[in-house]
């Protein structure tokens, strides 16, 4: 099996909040990134696929077609966006790295396994110092 890691970069805002509580309850739960007035991340996005190359290939995907999906299905709709109000596969979600995760997983999932990948991992790094990375719901 071979596992090939695109990396992408994306900037966004967003605001981790439950409408229906106050600002104080929110401020308490999820501390300053729930502030009313939004706040931003630089976000470095890696998405590792999984395979079998193909004899006559050597490879199993192609690594432009790879970069097409990502583009496609979510740079192009959530760089230089705020996550809550203007990315449609965010609403209804606390904009958490995790549910971004989760999100672009479901975004990503069709297309590269129309192309014969598996989708193995979704990383995001939000900060240079906070990471997370989701396999899936199968895992």
């Amino acid at each position: 099996m071979i596992y090939i890691t695109r990396r992408e970069r994306f900037s966004a805002a967003h605001r981790m909040y439950r409408e229906e509580w106050t600002d104080e309850k929110n401020l308490k739960v999820f501390g300053k990134c729930s502030n009313p007035n939004w706040h931003g991340h630089n976000y470095v996005l890696y998405v590792t696929v999984k395979g079998e190359p193909a004899e006559n290939l050597g490879f199993f995907i192609n690594i432009n077609t790879l970069k097409r999906i990502i583009k496609d299905k979510v740079i192009d709709k959530i760089d230089h966006r705020n996550l809550n109000l203007e990315v449609s596969f965010m609403q209804g979600k606390i904009a958490t790295t995790e549910n971004l995760a989760i999100a672009i997983w479901d975004e990503l999932k069709p297309a590269v396994e129309k192309e014969g990948a598996i989708l193995h991992c979704i990383k995001i790094s939000e900060t240079e110092n906070n990471s997370i990375e989701y396999y899936g719901k199968e895992y």
